[in-house]
Formats: C-alpha cells, sequence, structure tokens
C-alpha cells in the first residue's frame, strides 16, 4: 500500500497529528490543572475533545461531500494549525481556552470526512483499500501506545506550551503533505443535497445499518479503560499499572490487526467479522472471577486482539457507500463509535459506583455486550447475503 503516494502522504498526515494530539492532551490537562488546581477544569478541557464529534460528525462531515475533498482536508487542518497556536499565548482566560479546543474538535469532522473518503478514492481495488486499512489500525493504535508511554513524560521535558506549538506545527505539516501529495478532485456530492442525507442513507440501508450495530459495540469494549484507575485500586496494584490497563487492550489490537492482514483473506475476514464480534465481549464475562493483574491483561489484551473486526466493518462500510455521500455517512459512522465509547463509559462508570466494584461492572458489560453482540451477528447474518470486498 505505501508504494501508493497519494496514500502514503495520508497515512503519513494522519500519523503526524495523531502524536500531536496525543501530545496535546497530556499538555492542556497539565496546564489547566496547574493554572487552576482544579480537577473540575481539567475536566471540562478534556471534554472538549471529545464534544465537537457529535455536532460535526453529524453536520460539518457533509462538506467533504460539497466541496473539493483535498480542499476541505488541507483548510481544516490549517486552521486547526492556527487554532492551537493561539492556545500558546501565556495568560489565555480558560472559557477561550475551552471555545479554542472546541473549534479545534469542530474542525476536525470534515477533516476525518474528507480523509477517509479520499482514502477509499485512492484505491481501486476494495482488497488493497482493506489492506489499508490494516496499516492505518496498527499505526493509530501504535500512536496511542507511544502517546500513554511517553507524553506525559515529554510534555514535562519540554513544557506544555511547547507541547502545544509542537501539536499546532504537526497540523501545518500535515496541511502542507496534503496539498503537495494528494491529487486534486472535483466534490463528489451535490451541494444541494440536504445536510443529513447521510444519517438517512445509513439507517435507511439493513446492511449499513446491521454494520453499525457491530461497531456501537465498542462502547462495551471500552468500559475496562474507563475504569482503569479503580480496576487498577482493586486489584491492590500500584498506580503506574493503570497504564499497563490502558496500554493492554490497543496492544492487543495492534497484534489482531497484523494477524488478519497476514493470515486471512478478505473472504475469511467476512465470515469472521460476527465470530470476533461476539469473541471481543465475551472474554469480559471471565473478570466475574476478579483476575489477578497479569490475567487481567491477558484478557484485555485478548478483548483487543478480537475486536480489530472493526477494521473489516469500517472498510466495508465506506465500500458499501455510495462515493458521493462517503463524507457525511463517514462522518455520522464515526460519531456514533465516539458517542457509544462515552455513553459506555459514563453509564459504568455510575453503575461502579453503585456496586462498589469495576471488576463486577465489566463482568456485567461483557454479559450485556456478549448478548447484543449476537443478535447484531445474526442480524448481519441475514442481511449480508454476498457482499464481499468488491461491494456487492
Amino acid at each position: 500500500m505505501l508504494v501508493v503516494r497519494e496514500f502514503r502522504a495520508l497515512w503519513g498526515t494522519e500519523a503526524v497529528s495523531l502524536a500531536g494530539d496525543q501530545l496535546a492532551k497530556v499538555a492542556l490537562a497539565i496546564m489547566v490543572f496547574g493554572r487552576t488546581q482544579s480537577a473540575l477544569w481539567a475536566a471540562l478541557v478534556y471534554a472538549m475533545t471529545f464534544l465537537p464529534a457529535l455536532a460535526g460528525g453529524l453536520g460539518l462531515s457533509q462538506l467533504a461531500d460539497r466541496y473539493p475533498r483535498r480542499a476541505v482536508l488541507s483548510s481544516c487542518l490549517l486552521a486547526q494549525a492556527l487554532l492551537v497556536a493561539t492556545m500558546t499565548v501565556p495568560g489565555l482566560p480558560l472559557t477561550l481556552l475551552c471555545v479554542l479546543v472546541f473549534c479545534v474538535g469542530l474542525f476536525g469532522a470534515p477533516a476525518n470526512a474528507a480523509h477517509h473518503a479520499i482514502t477509499r478514492e485512492v484505491f481501486g481495488s476494495d482488497e488493497l483499500y482493506l489492506r489499508s486499512q490494516d496499516l492505518r489500525g496498527v499505526t493509530t493504535n501504535t500512536m496511542m501506545l507511544l502517546g500513554l508511554a511517553g507524553g506525559g513524560l515529554l510534555v514535562t521535558a519540554i513544557g506544555p506550551y511547547w507541547a502545544l506549538a509542537l501539536d499546532a506545527l504537526t497540523f501545518a505539516v500535515a496541511a502542507g503533505i496534503v496539498r503537495a501529495r494528494v491529487r486534486w478532485r472535483p466534490h463528489a456530492g451535490r451541494r444541494s443535497d440536504g445536510w443529513f442525507d447521510g444519517i438517512r442513507l445509513v439507517f435507511g440501508d439493513p446492511r449499513l445499518r446491521a454494520l453499525v450495530w457491530l461497531s456501537w459495540l465498542v462502547g462495551f469494549a471500552a468500559v475496562p479503560l474507563g475504569l482503569a484507575a479503580p480496576l487498577a485500586a482493586e486489584l491492590s496494584t500500584a498506580e503506574h499499572t493503570v497504564g499497563w490497563i490502558l496500554a493492554a487492550d490497543p496492544l492487543g489490537f495492534v497484534l489482531g490487526a497484523f494477524l488478519l492482514s497476514r493470515l486471512a483473506s478478505p473472504a475469511v475476514r467476512m465470515r469472521a467479522v460476527p465470530v470476533l464480534a461476539v469473541a471481543s465481549l465475551a472474554v469480559l464475562l471471565c473478570f466475574a472471577f476478579e483476575p489477578n493483574l497479569p490475567v487481567t491483561l491477558v484478557l484485555l489484551a485478548a478483548g483487543g486482539a478480537t475486536g480489530a473486526y472493526l477494521v473489516t466493518v469500517n472498510a466495508t462500510f465506506l465500500t458499501l457507500v455510495p462515493n458521493e455521500h462517503r463524507g457525511s455517512a463517514g462522518g455520522a459512522y464515526r460519531t456514533g463509535l465516539r458517542v457509544a465509547q462515552g455513553l459506555g463509559v459514563a453509564l459504568a462508570g455510575a453503575l461502579a459506583e453503585l456496586l462498589g466494584s469495576a471488576t463486577h461492572t465489566v463482568a456485567l458489560a461483557g454479559m450485556l455486550g456478549t448478548a447484543l453482540a449476537v443478535l447484531s451477528a445474526l442480524r448481519w447474518h441475514r442481511v449480508r447475503g454476498d457482499v464481499t470486498m468488491d461491494g456487492r
């Protein structure tokens, strides 16, 4: 895939931007808490990195269909660079900082929509496109692991303001690479299309709807990550093991995506999606036996590895969506993923507080998630027909 010049550029820009984002999240948390000594302000600013996904993903993603996608992607990246650079101004009011963080997220929605839609256009072969998404999944999760492992150390070494400046630079570099390396294409959709046509398309097609249900199962898989700190406390382990718990899932995902890419054909992967979806949540049932730390890490890694079925689901979804709606439909799809993760973690936190046990909460999430995964797998089996990665 890396021999394809445009994909190489898109892959590189996403990796660079993601690395900068990991630094920025850590830098903002340290900077805000250092100024206010308030956990509420630190949490509020962090939440602002996620909240725009709902409004932007459902609405602004349409821009990636109405206008040339290269222009949308490069312009949004440049706007994000300017916004993040503004955050480096010393003494900036916290309310303005929240507004800036929110706007960065808003621009991220059409940028992501354009990025994914262009990537699908780059490959004429559906199989090559699927392989490219394997590489993307491995890269993004590796960058997350690096961010968890070294983000805090780097921000501590260079300071939060320089970390934010570095993040702004990554956006600017990404914008330049897109302008120089990605081919210009005319807009794919019509400017007269409704803002929510993509959502209507997704939920009006039984196959797309079934894929969405399979993807939303990630809300249950995210529960152990949201409860990482209380899980570590119940295991009577040191605080640094929170990072191990957080890293186990993405590490497993990297391994799973690599093995699927190397060992399974697209046809085999399509048949394996329902099985892997169920398995990714069934492993959480083992938390009912209150495993120790090593077993916990193995279980979470196994959940991440089987959770790599999402790469196939994501690629199949964009392959089935007509090109003129890939921006808006893809934006709605990714918004659903974000909302499912957020709701899953929030509800699990409330349940853990009620039960007084994070471990049992994870087991209950596994029980409910497995049941819904079985129903989603059966639904996909009924509507899939002869769908392949050739889009038939």
